[in-house]
This record gives C-alpha cells, structure tokens and sequence, in this order.
C-alpha cells in the first residue's frame, strides 16, 4: 500500500507540475546557447513546491494509510471519551478547530500531528502510550501536538521544503551543465550529452544532503516551540515528566518516515549526528522547559 501511494503521489506531482508548466509557457529551459536561467527557475520551482504541497494536502489520508490510525468517531469507553474531551479543551484554547482524533496500533510511545491547515489537522496517538503513560502526561503529548498545529508548522516546513528542493534543482543543474561542459570542452556548445544527467542526479544528491540540514534545524526549532505550548496548555511539570518517560523508554519507533517529522519520539538516533535529526535530543527539550 505504501508503495502504491508513493508511485500515485509522484505521478500527481508530473500531471500537475507538467500543467502548470504548460500554462506558464515553459516547455523547456535548455536552448542552442545553453541555460535559460529564468526558465530553469520557473521549471525548478514548479517541480519543488508542487511535490511538498500535494505531499501537504495528502498528508492526513497518507498518515491514516501509513499507521493505520482509527479516528474517533463515537468512543467505545472511557479513555476514548477522555482523549476527545481532552483534545477538544486543548484545542479550544489554542484558538483553533478541533482536529480529529485518532489512535494507532503500535507498543511504541508516540503521537503525531498532520494536516493541511490548523483547522482541518488530525492529530493521533499510540495505543502504546494510551496504556503505559498516565492521563497527565498523555495531556501534555497532546498539547504538544496541538501546539504543532496551532503554530502552523505543517505549513511552514512544506513551504520550506519547497524552497529548498527548488534550489537544490536550480544549481544542481547549473553545475551538472558547467561540468558537461567542460568534458566536452565545448564541442555542440549549448548541448548536452549523458554527463550532464549523470553529473544532475550526484549534485542533486550531495546538495539535497547539505540543504537537509536547513530542513532539520527548523524541524528541531519547532519541537522547542511545540513542547512550550505543552508545558503552556498541559503544565511545566507534566510535558517535563512526559518527555523523561520517553527517554527512559529508549524505545526506537517505528512510524513511518512521513510521520516521524511530526511525532513526538524522534524514535532512532540519526547516523549522521544531531544536524540530520528532526528532533533535538530529550535532555536538551527537558533542559529548555526547565528554563522557562
């Protein structure tokens, strides 16, 4: 299922990117003298911003898909009755619609928030926290997320990630060109051979990892921000002893790569180090509420 919606969602962002395009008048952005950077631009942008909003738009059906989250539609007992009142008074004072509410099958401890704008978001958590965490801590991981939404983060980080993939297109390009050019030391000047493609999809690469560490930062700036709307909606003390119990836990989570951004639980420390992490470490989170 995955696979089928990861092969759907790019064969949306061709048919839609290939008609904006089209109505803009950019066939192509190579001529018989080389770049048209303006064109190239235009090109790169559409490419770029069109990917992170469908990925926007489609996020809440692609999370309901990818973890198997079951919303709240009537609550069939006690907690369930808890976890909508609880989201709904946290919502309410937060300035914003109540999202719907889910929970999702998994031992691990974690909860997301997804949706394209504050007031039609979906926010879930696991039925491993639902069990092992008490009320005033599942609380404070709800407030947490509704602080996610509330600031808008889903928003932001698409609009980042859509300047980003532009960027990383545009020059990605301008270098892969200069390097073809210069192994063909200039013969058909303005054309391209396989270099060209070659040297595109390795800069694409080298500078999609370097312009991920813009992406990253943000994403730990937010989870500052969203833990301080915890600590504002649910209590200082509450969000502090969630995120220790979730460092106690030491458990590696296991939602999906789309989701994790928006989790609560970072889940499996980054290979790469603390620049490639969505999420700072828990003691740094822990150590930021305390100086509140």
């Amino acid at each position: 299922m995955r696979i089928i919606l990861f092969l759907l969602t790019n064969i949306a962002v061709m048919v839609v990117a290939g008609i904006i395009l089209s109505l803009l008048g950019v066939n192509g952005y190579m001529t018989s003298n080389g770049l048209n950077f303006s064109s190239l631009l235009i090109f790169c942008g559409v490419f770029g911003f069109t990917g992170s909003i469908i990925s926007l738009l489609l996020s809440k059906f692609m999370a309901k898909r990818g973890t198997g989250a079951v919303i709240i539609k009537q609550p069939s007992n006690h907690k369930e009755v808890w976890l909508i009142n609880t989201v709904t008074e946290l919502a309410r004072e937060a300035g914003i619609k109540t999202p719907e509410v889910a929970i999702f099958p998994s031992h691990d401890a974690n909860a997301f928030a997804t949706g394209w704008n504050k007031n039609d978001a979906l926010v879930a958590v696991s039925s491993g926290m639902m069990d092992r965490f008490p009320p005033d801590e599942i609380k404070a991981v709800m407030a947490h997320e509704i602080g996610h939404v509330a600031n808008g983060d889903m928003i932001t980080l698409s609009l980042i990630q859509g300047v980003v993939n532009t960027f990383v297109m545009f020059f990605a390009r301008i270098a892969a060109y200069a390097v073809d050019q210069f192994l063909r030391k200039n013969d058909d000047e303005g054309s391209v051979g396989w270099g060209y493609y070659i040297a595109t999809f390795i800069f694409e690469i080298i500078f999609g990892i370097l312009a991920s560490v813009i992406v990253m930062w943000f994403s730990r700036f937010r989870e500052f921000r969203a833990d301080e709307a915890g600590a504002k909606f649910a209590g200082k003390g509450a969000m502090i002893a969630a995120l220790a119990r979730l460092q106690q836990e030491h458990e590696e989570s296991h939602m999906p790569d789309s989701m994790m951004a928006f989790g609560i639980n970072r889940g499996k420390k980054p290979t790469l180090g603390e620049l490639f992490s969505s999420h700072p470490p828990i003691e740094k989170r822990i150590q930021a509420l305390q100086a509140l």
